[in-house]
């Protein structure tokens, strides 16, 4: 395995440590609102995060395609942030 798919991974196992529903926390220093959604089902969940007072943004779907297999779809940004952000992202208690 990858150092890449290694992060892939600990993020998936993250994200779906959290709850459906908005959150407010910290990455890299800034303030962020992101919201946590997730089909009936629960094999489709979409993430999407953005910089209060500021312009970053996050967003992309994560596709449960078997128990084994989750796939991840950045929205118009690389893969690479995302799953960053998905490490770093640190919740407001």
């Amino acid at each position: 395995m990858t150092p890449a798919e290694a992060d892939l991974r600990a993020a998936l196992a993250r994200i779906g440590r959290w709850a459906s529903g908005y959150s407010e926390g910290v990455f890299e220093g800034r303030r962020y609102g992101v919201t946590l959604s997730a089909s009936e089902d629960g094999r489709r969940r979409w993430i999407f995060g953005e910089e209060l007072g500021g312009t970053d943004r996050i967003s992309a779907n994560l596709y449960e395609l078997s128990p084994a297999r989750t796939v991840l779809r950045p929205c118009e940004m690389p893969a690479e942030k995302v799953v960053r952000f998905l490490l770093e992202f640190a919740p407001s208690p």
